[in-house]
């Protein structure tokens, strides 16, 4: 399994690709820019894109979609049934499928927005918005702040510590670099 990540300009997402080592279908997260970066990224490698993982719907997470749709055939799978024109395998928690080869579990996390998932592929947990190194993502009230926390300690900070998270923003961390850094799960607020 290879994995790659994609960090570009700010105000955009990261993207990830996780794929066989020896090239062949790989899965991309969350295109929030499709530039030519990224592409020779994906044919360097020698990677067909055949699954794009969407951990939400939000414009700097998807934005790349639309170009990447034009030069691969890809399967879409979300939390919501539509991204832009785009139809989508919509996924809830406790889900397991395959993509591209790979077994990937779906984790609902409530609280950032409607759509939220996280993506366990392996030993990667890609969160999106919901968990970035040092931070739990933001929410729109402080009732939606709560239910984030709780959801994210008991869905994810109670995963195993090895676990590397992918975030949709920031660099990657682990769960057992936010058990003891992170600050957001150091506060009562349950």
């Amino acid at each position: 399994m290879k994995l790659l990540s994609h960090f570009p300009a700010i105000g955009v997402s990261n993207t990830y690709i996780i794929g066989p080592g020896n090239g062949g279908q790989a899965i991309l997260v969350d295109p929030g820019r499709f530039d030519v970066t990224l592409l020779e990224l994906i044919e360097n490698n020698d990677f067909y894109i055949t699954t794009v993982l969407i951990t939400h719907d939000h414009d700097n997470h998807t934005k790349g979609l639309k170009t990447l749709m034009k030069v691969y055939d890809a399967e879409i799978i979300a939390g919501n049934k539509r991204i832009y024109d785009f139809e989508s395998k919509p996924v809830i928690g406790g889900m397991r499928i395959n993509a591209s080869g790979f077994t990937v579990e779906v984790i609902d996390v409530e609280g950032h927005s409607n759509d939220s998932r996280v993506f366990k592929i392996g030993a990667y947990l890609f969160t999106g918005d919901v968990l970035s190194a040092g931070r739990v993502g933001s929410s729109l009230t402080s009732d939606t702040r709560k239910l984030l926390l709780q959801s994210t300690h008991s869905k994810i900070i109670s995963l195993r510590e090895d676990l590397l998270i992918l975030p949709g923003h920031g660099p990657p961390t682990t769960i057992s670099a936010e058990k003891r850094w992170n600050p957001d799960f150091n506060r009562g607020y349950e």
